[in-house]
């Protein structure tokens, strides 16, 4: 475990070296954000950690962002959807279009998500992500330090060769504050509609948009790998 810290630490370290200010955090308040929250302010990084709130979160993750601040003493730069783009996507396609096809699924992740992420994203050089190889297939190829063709900035991964046994591990050793749903078998967590828990022998993240059945449709579009992916054709990661 020291050995995954140190690592994790040093490329924390180096990400803030090499971009300073222009360094951000978007934390999903999963489990893995818990580790990289307490990373970064137990080690007195100056990175800032924000989060996206898509209007659907449930209540525990919004208790995971009163406990960082209480606890570390921050404030969580909370970024919201544009309300006129989610009101012209709710007239036109209903409340929960993200059930009526795969294409207005991921209409409403790009509205509610990655319009968002990218205006937070504006000014900045490097972003953070607590993405994990063994999350799920599509993850397995990931890099430590990555760049990104569509926002054209650099991504590290410090989590990425960490298991969910020793995420758990550091959550126990440093008591840290985490979403309660991780103890009902909720081990990657998004809109309250989109997420369910897993059973036993599925991915990490079989639990998000379970309904479509599609291990290519599985994502969300917050990590894409191409220009036109955006727009929702295809995606290879999601959860910041």
């Amino acid at each position: 475990m020291e050995a995954k810290i140190n690592q994790a630490l040093a490329l924390l370290k180096q990400a803030l070296q090499e971009h300073g200010d222009r360094l951000v955090y978007p934390c999903s308040m999963g489990i893995e954000g818990s580790v990289m929250v307490d990373l970064i302010c137990r080690h007195g990084l100056n990175i800032p950690v924000m989060t996206l709130d898509t209007g659907r979160l449930p209540q525990a993750t919004y208790d995971v962002i009163a406990a960082f601040e209480k606890r570390y003493g921050i404030r969580v730069a909370v970024t919201f959807p544009d309300s006129h783009e989610v009101e012209a996507m709710v007239r036109e396609h209903g409340v929960n279009l993200f059930r009526k096809s795969v294409a207005l699924r991921k209409h409403c992740c790009e509205i509610r998500k990655v319009h968002p992420l990218m205006r937070a994203l504006q000014g900045k050089s490097a972003w953070l992500t607590g993405r994990r190889h063994e999350q799920s297939k599509g993850r397995a190829g990931l890099q430590e330090v990555e760049t990104d063709p569509v926002y054209n900035l650099k991504k590290y991964n410090p989590l990425l060769n960490w298991s969910m046994d020793e995420v758990l591990e550091y959550i126990r050793t440093y008591d840290v504050p985490y979403n309660i749903l991780h103890d009902a078998h909720y081990h990657s967590i998004g809109c309250e509609c989109c997420t369910r828990a897993i059973t036993v022998g599925e991915d990490e993240r079989a639990g998000r948009w379970w309904w479509e059945n599609d291990d290519v449709a599985a994502e969300c579009g917050l990590h894409v790998m191409s220009i036109k992916q955006v727009t929702g054709k295809i995606e290879n990661g999601e959860g910041i």
